[in-house]
């Protein structure tokens, strides 16, 4: 089965989308098998991550900052693909650290994550996009 998931985003920050992904393999009648989802974009990553303390989304996204700052700060200087914006280089460097592609296991058509997990999309530039995730479940054989 194979699926192209679209998600907006108002900027930098962690969208998640475990639900969407979670209705599509019960609307499918997926049973048993490995769901592989793939980033179809170069700033912006997939995660795995805590959904329950929004705290959680907001001390990641200051980190990554902190790790990688947009192009125009003096720590930055030696960058030299900046006409796309200052968060833009940055935004590649994030992805290219960062998970583009994810694999979870399914049981019963039911994605196997953990009680407080989610799955994200990070989006790493600072104005809105869409963003395409494509999705491929395999059932076991």
């Amino acid at each position: 089965m194979l699926n192209t998931f679209s998600i907006r985003t108002q900027g930098q920050g962690l969208y998640e989308f475990t639900r969407t992904v979670g209705s599509w393999l019960a609307e499918e009648g997926a049973g048993d098998g490995l769901l592989t989802l793939f980033v179809r974009h170069t700033s912006c990553s997939l995660l795995i991550q805590e959904n329950a303390d929004p705290d959680v989304q907001v001390d990641l996204k200051a980190f990554f900052e902190r790790l990688v700052p947009p192009s125009d700060h003096p720590s930055m200087s030696y960058l030299v693909h900046t006409y796309e914006g200052p968060d833009d280089m940055p935004a590649h460097i994030k992805s290219a650290i960062m998970p583009v592609s994810l694999s979870i296991p399914v049981s019963g058509g039911a994605m196997t994550l953990g009680t407080w997990q989610g799955i994200y999309l990070v989006e790493h530039r600072l104005r809105p996009h869409q963003r395409q995730v494509a999705a491929h479940f395999m059932p076991d054989r």
